[in-house]
């Protein structure tokens, strides 16, 4: 039995619920959100973007299969790097960016489920709307596990729906004559291709995060040095098609200055085609995929934060869970006080760029990782990537992080400067206790 094979954990996952997995990750509720920002950015480019995006994407992924297939048993990028660079402090900042990272994202979807997706039905102020909207997900997360995972299996179908609904109302629209194909190639005002281009790509980029949360299940993946890599390109790969054509499809019915910065903005491209969808239901499919999207990561969230207090990363008050449903009630209300805080100080395109710079610290350390440990060998086999795809992925990840704004420089790092310092009060305060306890308990 080789490394790879000795597990704790049921080997469960197959080949295709994997790919499903990421591939539900991966097409989030964020294109609902940005194809307005997008217009504003690149204009009925917009689909240019998304296709640099999934290149960026795609680099690091490679990364990401080679340490998952390498070490199927970590836990992700914190791990990584731990196994890299060997220093608790930058293991706990890359799985802090991660946290960071994902109340972020949560605070810009409550604003998205808030604007006029939710208008259709009642009409709400955004700064109301946005934080009642985080309670109720709060409540449904310190219900139970079980209960959001099931509530996220109906909710991830609804969603790829509205996206399915969206390609073919375009492509009936686009067979009876509708639409301008010389809208695809149209800039913004004063704006040039590639400044609009990179400009685009930052904030689609956030479109295509999340599969590295698959590096998570690792351990219960089946035969995973060979599968691993294939659902992860596949669902990317998909994904990326999916995106391609909501892009076209969105600029060729629509001029860009119409979609730009709309709140609602694939509910305008369905009007627009005039194919005859409700807009009840079709915003309703909108605010299931932007509600599940932030459940996704308020779980996420709130698990990690339970999880580094448990390693004694943060303060061990944040462990404390609800004795019948024996969720992490605390961690819950933390997380969700911050991004409902987060709404108030920063509006959607502002939040989801944080996101992106806090995921390219992240990817900073995946790449990183993968060079650095390439002396370490394994008895198993392993994917390996070309050793130029992280190099690349590493310039990629520099670009992206030379275009943010000195407002998001300082969202990001400012909270994870609060992490580190909460890093270092609880590890005062933990070797307090044990200069405290005495030989004897110390050795116990």
């Amino acid at each position: 039995m080789t490394s790879a094979d000795t597990t704790r954990l049921a080997r469960r996952i197959t080949p295709a619920l994997l790919f499903l997995f990421i591939l539900g990750d991966v097409l989030g509720a964020g294109i609902y959100a940005l194809v307005g920002e997008l217009a504003a950015e690149s204009g009925g480019m917009m689909w240019a973007p998304l296709m640099v995006a999934l290149l960026m994407a795609l680099l690091t992924a490679a990364s990401y299969a080679e340490l998952v297939t390498k070490y199927p048993k970590a836990g992700g990028a914190a791990i990584f790097a731990q196994r890299a660079f060997k220093r608790p402090i930058v293991s706990f900042v890359v799985g802090f960016s991660m946290l960071a990272a994902g109340v972020t994202s949560a605070a810009g979807l409550s604003i998205a489920f808030a604007g006029d997706y939710l208008a259709t039905f009642v009409d709400v102020p955004t700064r109301i709307a946005a934080p009642v909207f985080l309670v109720l997900l709060a409540l449904l997360n310190a219900r139970g596990i079980k209960e959001s995972v099931r509530s996220n299996v109906v909710m991830t179908v609804i969603e790829v729906s509205g996206l399915v609904l969206v390609i073919v109302a375009v492509a009936i629209a686009a067979g009876s004559g509708q639409g301008d194909p010389a809208r695809l190639v149209e800039l913004p005002p004063g704006t040039g291709a590639g400044t609009a281009i990179l400009a685009g790509a930052l904030l689609a980029f956030y479109s295509f995060v999340g599969f590295e949360v698959s590096a998570n299940v690792a351990e219960e993946v089946q035969d995973v040095s060979r599968v691993y890599p294939r659902a992860l390109f596949g669902a990317l790969g998909v994904a990326g098609i999916v995106y391609a054509l909501i892009g076209i499809g969105s600029a060729l019915i629509m001029p860009p200055e119409d979609l730009s910065g709309s709140s609602s903005p694939l509910l305008d491209v369905v009007e627009a085609t005039g194919v005859g969808v409700p807009d009840w239901l079709f915003s309703v499919i909108a605010l299931v995929a932007v509600a599940n999207g932030a459940l996704l990561t308020m779980i996420m969230s709130s698990r990690l934060v339970y999880g580094m207090a448990d390693e004694g990363l943060l303060p061990s008050v944040l462990t404390k869970v609800l004795p019948n449903r024996r969720t992490p009630w605390l961690a819950i209300v933390v997380t969700t006080v911050v991004a409902a805080g987060l709404t108030i100080i920063g509006d959607l395109a502002m939040l989801a760029e944080t996101v992106v710079l806090l995921l390219l610290i992240v990817f900073v350390s995946t790449n990183l990782a993968v060079l650095v440990l390439r002396k370490d060998s394994v008895e198993h086999d392993h994917f390996r990537t070309p050793k130029v795809l992280p190099v690349l992925a590493l310039i990629t990840c520099a670009v992206l992080l030379s275009q943010q704004s000195l407002q998001v420089w300082l969202l990001g790092l400012g909270m994870v400067a609060i992490g580190v310092v909460l890093y270092f009060v609880t590890r005062g305060v933990r070797d307090t206790d044990r200069a405290e306890a005495g030989p004897a308990d110390r050795s116990r």
